[in-house]
């Protein structure tokens, strides 16, 4: 039944890829993205509280119980000395994406992990906890109550656990205390009045830069736009052009630009999943597709002597029945296709279900016909 109904989306998707228009084009604005304006990943160490008995052992983590002593000393409480048994308090690493040109006091979401032998996040309060970026520098801080997907739960003679309750999210935990964070440059503040920059292209491709450069100039009616190389598209605003950098990007970005994507096969053998690019095409090949099917099956007989026999016992004997089956298919030949969605046509015509397409598709890739790159995952 799985592969029936995988088998069917495949031929869904080939009729809706035939479907769709054969100059199909996307935005500029979802195809690149503004060179060094990105995301900064954040990273931090800090405590939870709170817990029910489920946090680190501190006698085995021993970094649990210096964070704890240091924390308690901010408070001057003095606890070098004590010998601490809690098991409510758990250490923690705080991993959150800070956006560019982030403001101060805006709001990031964060992950909080388990650093050592706590079973359970559920219900504990992450304390307040400083987020640095690869340099060092403090950009965030992060508080607040977890919200974790997993639980565990234990009895004197079982236990069980769904999901990974060792880890939970703090949504809107982390506060930005630093403006224009996470660009890289400094000078990025000012884009509006930069002369220039570079668009990387999320998909590398040599037409692909071509095409966006001749749309850009066509549009701006001058040479304000080349291609560096597959990945980026150099942007210059023209003198003539009224308006800054941000107002000439809000008219770039909206124009449309049909990608050239490689012909390309990605295969998930563990689930039987294939995805094809339109631009996959293959030769006139045959295929024979068939399986060698043998069941051997153990029969015990009882083997007695006769009824005026002087002598001799009952005995079981082992009885062997060995039978073979093939299926008989045809060597049926695919022709040479011009689509994907023949392609998907001319497998589904042998009764070819998604997994044994996958060996067929290597097969065919061995023998030179398919003019693509097999991926596997």
């Amino acid at each position: 039944m799985r592969k029936t109904l995988i088998a069917s989306f495949i031929t869904a998707m080939a009729a809706f890829m035939t479907a769709m228009p054969v100059h199909a084009s996307s935005r500029i604005k979802d195809m690149v993205e503004v060179e060094d304006v990105r995301d900064n990943h954040l990273v931090g160490y800090g405590l939870v509280v709170g817990l029910n008995g489920t946090g680190d052992s501190l006698r085995n983590a021993s970094f649990t119980n210096q964070s704890l002593n240091a924390m308690l000393e901010q408070f001057n409480v003095n606890t070098r000395d004590a010998n601490l048994n809690t098991r409510n308090v758990a250490a923690v690493m705080v991993t959150a994406s800070l956006p560019a040109f982030s403001s101060q006091g805006s709001r990031i979401d964060v992950t909080v992990s388990a650093l050592g032998d706590a079973s359970s996040l559920q219900g504990g309060t992450l304390v307040a906890t400083p987020l640095f970026d690869g340099s060092g520098r403090a950009w965030a801080v992060a508080q607040g109550s977890m919200t974790v997907g997993g639980f565990a739960a234990e009895g004197d003679g079982a236990s069980i656990t769904r999901g990974v309750p060792t880890a939970g999210r703090i949504a809107n935990g982390g506060t930005v205390e630093n403006p224009f964070a996470g660009t890289g440059i400094e000078p990025w503040a000012d884009i509006a009045n930069r002369a220039s920059l570079r668009l990387s292209l999320r998909n590398p491709d040599f037409t692909t830069a071509r095409r966006m450069a001749n749309a850009i100039n066509a549009f701006i009616g001058t040479e304000a736009a080349r291609a560096l190389d597959p990945g980026a598209v150099e942007l210059t605003r023209p003198e003539s052009f009224q308006g800054d950098m941000i107002d000439l990007l809000a008219e770039v970005e909206q124009l449309r630009v049909q990608a050239d994507l490689p012909a390309r096969v990605v295969i998930d053998e563990n689930t039987g999943t294939i995805v094809m690019g339109e631009n996959v095409r293959v030769s006139t090949v045959a295929i024979a597709q068939g399986n060698l099917t043998i069941t051997v099956t153990e029969s015990p007989i009882a083997s007695q002597p006769g009824a005026f026999a002087e002598g001799g016992q009952t005995e079981v004997l082992e009885r062997t029945d060995i039978t073979v089956e093939e299926d008989m298919m045809q060597l049926g030949v695919l022709e040479e296709t011009v689509s994907l969605a023949e392609l998907v046509e001319g497998l589904n015509a042998l009764g070819v279900s998604p997994r044994d397409m996958i060996t067929i598709l290597q097969a065919i890739k061995a023998a030179g016909a398919l003019q693509a790159d097999i991926e596997v995952l």
